[in-house]
């Protein structure tokens, strides 16, 4: 019953998390893409009353015309929108996802015994504490070198060594789903961070001069845009993150960390692009190309690196038979899946059940690589290979 609930508990947290995601993420491409693409405003009216800049858009069959006031407008409008609860939502649903998927098992799914033998207690306080560290050296970071000369370039550099530093020790700590998770929750968890430490108290204090009748001071819109800047840099390693955990030959890799920081790099590249693009159709800078085209060769390299061999299944035995799977599933499969413990509801120590269940089997031992979990029970790619072989051949089981 437990595992019943906790899978529709993943399931609903998992639909909500995605939902908000899109909201946020979808607001946040939008306002970059907008600051990007504002020109003067040609009413001299506008002008006059402090507007920066404007732009005009069509959609849904209506016209639009957002204005924007880069310190103050001229009067706060009766109905201000706060954009807020896009972030705060998606993090609270993927916390909470978190903790029903790795925290709630922990000795399953963040542990792994070849990496670090510690208790599940032990392994749940470290991966929070990745959340709190990157966000307070991260935070320092921005604090001491975001207002230099060159200081964006510099916290850039400092921020990238230490995504690359974090990424190295979750990949060595912790099972190799459960790292790569928890580095893309470490930087969501820094951009909602972002939002609600620095870009909506920013924006409050703003709001609080303007009715005092005070002097706006700039310094609180400079920091909210900086910290936006570093949100949408952060976006794209994040989803991939995010994603990778239904792809096993990514994070069970010799150099998983390597592969993790590669990706990153190249959703980083990628988003940098379209980012310049909108500034190029301007005529504000020349065409980015060069960054999409190095963050798609990095993607490539990775995918050229990870290109399995084909010596393990050629050393597969030849016999493939019902028999020789037998053993195989009584050696790797039956501690979860036998007559004493049915994890999901599966059953393997029978030949109906076999039978049964032998897609998913295939899939999730020979395609995927997710079975054993984090590969507990020290499944080889013969074995793996022999699976394979028999599944192919028709899985019979007589």
């Amino acid at each position: 019953m437990e595992s019943y609930l906790l899978d529709w508990a993943n399931l609903l947290l998992r639909w909500l998390h995605v939902i908000t995601a899109i909201a946020w993420v979808g607001s946040s491409f939008y306002f970059v893409f907008l600051d990007s693409s504002l020109t003067p405003p040609a009413d001299a009216k506008l002008r006059e009353e402090g507007a920066t800049g404007e732009l005009w858009a069509v959609h849904g069959g209506g016209f639009y015309h957002p204005v924007k006031y880069a310190v103050r407008p001229p009067q706060l409008p009766p109905h201000l929108h706060w954009f807020f609860w896009e972030s705060y939502s998606t993090w609270l649903s993927g916390f909470a996802l978190f903790t029903v998927s790795y925290i709630w098992n922990a000795g399953s799914y963040l542990v792994d015994r070849s990496l670090m033998d510690w208790s599940p207690g032990a392994a749940v306080s470290v991966a929070l504490s990745f959340l709190v560290v990157f966000w307070i050296l991260y935070d320092a970071i921005c604090q001491l070198f975001g207002q230099r000369k060159n200081g964006g370039a510099i916290v850039g550099a400092l921020v990238l060594l230490l995504v690359c530093v974090a990424s190295w020790l979750a990949c060595q700590w912790f099972a190799g789903r459960a790292a790569f998770l928890l580095v893309g929750a470490m930087l969501a968890t820094a951009m909602s961070a972002n939002v609600f430490f620095w870009i909506i108290p920013g924006q409050k204090k703003v709001i609080a001069s303007i009715k005092a009748g005070e002097p706006v001071d700039p310094i609180h819109g400079q920091r909210g845009k900086q910290r936006s800047v570093h949100n949408t840099y952060f976006t794209l390693p994040v989803l991939f993150a995010m994603l990778s955990n239904h792809y096993s030959f990514l994070y069970t890799h010799a150099h998983n960390w390597v592969v993790l920081i590669l990706m990153m790099f190249a959703g980083a590249a990628i988003r940098q692009f379209f980012v310049m693009r909108h500034g190029w159709k301007l005529g504000r800078n020349r065409h980015p190309a060069g960054y999409a085209l190095v963050g798609i060769a990095a993607i490539v390299a990775t995918i050229a690196w990870l290109t399995p061999r084909q010596e393990a299944t050629a050393a597969a035995p030849a016999t493939a038979n019902y028999a020789a799977v037998q053993k195989v599933l009584e050696q790797r499969c039956y501690q979860c899946h036998g007559a004493q413990v049915q994890m999901k509801n599966v059953r393997l120590d029978s030949a109906e059940a076999v039978k049964q269940h032998a897609q998913a089997v295939y899939l999730q031992s020979v395609v995927a690589k997710t079975m054993p979990l984090n590969n507990a029970t020290q499944m080889t790619d013969v074995e793996r290979a022999l699976v394979g072989r028999w599944f192919q051949a028709g899985a019979r089981t007589d």
